[in-house]
């Protein structure tokens, strides 16, 4: 399964601050829909993105109805992304 997911880049403060952009509710059921067949537990569903010219892998972790993407150091630097800009992430799971 292959998702365009538009959104905005937010932080979400524990330890230390990271940034998620969140797949909105129709995508995330649709995720959740097969996350049986994918997930290695807890609910996260391993994930390959790109943003822009930068791809890497992570895991989606499922937060009330939706999924997050969190989005590494190393692509907001590579992408020039913060929190506030608007992206599209390409997500492909399995």
């Amino acid at each position: 399964m292959i998702l365009q997911v538009h959104g905005d880049i937010f932080e979400w403060r524990g330890p230390a601050p990271f940034l998620f952009v969140a797949i909105d509710e129709i995508q995330s059921r649709d995720i959740k829909a097969m996350s049986q067949l994918v997930s290695y537990g807890w609910g996260v569903i391993p994930v390959t993105c790109r943003l822009g010219q930068t791809e890497w892998k992570t895991s989606l972790f499922p937060k009330k109805d939706r999924y997050l993407i969190p989005i590494k150091v190393i692509v907001q630097k590579a992408e020039q992304v913060g929190a506030g800009d608007v992206v599209t992430i390409e997500v492909t799971i399995g």
